[in-house]
């Protein structure tokens, strides 16, 4: 039987189209999936994430143990409530899960993975913390919801006290606090401000049915795969996995090769990069007609890739694809879509950001 957030029935109530997404009963859309997409584009949009997986990290070997586990470096977390995204590695370089980490004290850090691969990121978590002392605590308690938009900011501050609100409005890109009960951090996956937060799940309803009260609109997973897609952000499983290494996943920002960094995966990571990197990540804008999608094969005079993720762009009106493809592809290549071949652009990821256009 699938997994289902607290915020189920309240979805049924609000005759959302339920799917089957990595486990877990979850909402695709309420109405049109387009319109949810622009709303968060122009106004706010909020979304159920409570099937991400929150999980607390507790000991005195905290950090190390984050050294190890985390491919990005830990120790640029000196801020209380800092973020930093990166993946936890296996010893053949592949991607275990690509998570964000927060630094809430020298002996507790938070880390937010997805609901996929929560099980197996539990257990290799548990795994190698035990030789450093850590608690992996998933905090099962928890609703997340993310509130995104240009207007989220002003609709969750709404929501707090005149001091938690400043506080909120004061929040620094990719931080997160205590505030008023809850935890929230200016983070998100569509490519616009806003906030996710994290909440006693008894209290999610309440929160949701308020802040569609003052206008922000209900979204689903479809509008949240277009725009994470403009947003030029991976999704794990399809733009990355254990067969993938972060290097040709346009995630090599993300890896910290600094001497003396000893985490899971470096080896494996230092021999591809010795005997040269075969295969890159790269974005596509389809030149004609036609939607890009997953699994469309990518011709170049290199050799052949493959679409990862494919999608028509609201926001563009056009196609647009995140594709791997050989290291030497450049310029202009061909994909095949329905037996017929297309050209398609290479650009450089994200195509939107801030509800604009990054590409020509």
């Amino acid at each position: 039987m699938a997994r289902r957030t607290p915020l189920f029935p309240l979805h049924q109530t609000l005759g959302a189209r339920i799917v089957d997404f990595g486990g877990w009963d979850m909402p695709l859309q309420y109405g049109s999936q387009i319109a949810e997409h622009h709303a968060v584009r122009r106004s706010a949009g909020i979304f159920d994430v409570s099937h991400m997986c929150v999980v607390d990290l507790e000991g005195a070997q905290a950090r190390p143990f984050l050294r190890k586990l985390f491919a990005n470096d830990v120790d640029k977390l000196e801020a209380r409530g800092k973020a930093l995204y990166g993946c936890m590695l296996n010893e053949e370089g592949g991607v275990v899960d690509d998570l964000i980490v927060y630094f809430l004290g020298e002996e507790r850090f938070r880390a937010v993975v997805n609901a996929g691969t929560r099980d197996k990121d539990l257990a290799w978590m548990r795994r190698h913390a035990e030789s450093f002392g850590v608690e992996v605590l998933e905090r099962s308690d928890l609703a997340m919801l993310a509130v995104q938009g240009p207007e989220a900011p002003a609709k969750v501050a709404a929501l707090l006290s005149a001091s938690g609100a400043e506080r909120a409005r004061a929040l620094g890109n990719f931080f997160g606090t205590e505030i008023d009960g809850w935890f929230i951090s200016r983070t998100g996956y569509t490519g616009e401000d806003g906030f996710e937060i994290m909440l006693p799940e008894a209290q999610a309803e309440r929160v949701w049915r308020s802040l569609n009260a003052m206008g922000v609109v209900s979204c689903g997973l479809g509008a949240r795969d277009t725009l994470r897609l403009e947003a030029g952000m991976n999704l794990y499983g399809s733009d990355m996995d254990e067969r993938t290494n972060p290097l040709e996943s346009g995630l090599s920002w993300t890896v910290a090769m600094s001497p003396g960094r000893a985490f899971i995966g470096r080896a494996a990571l230092e021999a591809a990069t010795a005997a040269g990197l075969k295969r890159k990540l790269v974005g596509l804008v389809l030149e004609d007609r036609g939607v890009l999608r997953a699994h469309q094969r990518v011709l170049t005079p290199g050799g052949g890739g493959e679409i990862t993720s494919g999608t028509f762009s609201p926001t563009l009106e056009r196609s647009i694809a995140l594709a791997r493809v050989p290291a030497t592809a450049g310029g202009t290549v061909t994909v095949e879509i329905r037996g017929k071949t297309h050209d398609a652009r290479i650009v450089k990821p994200p195509f939107v950001r801030h509800g604009k256009s990054l590409i020509d």
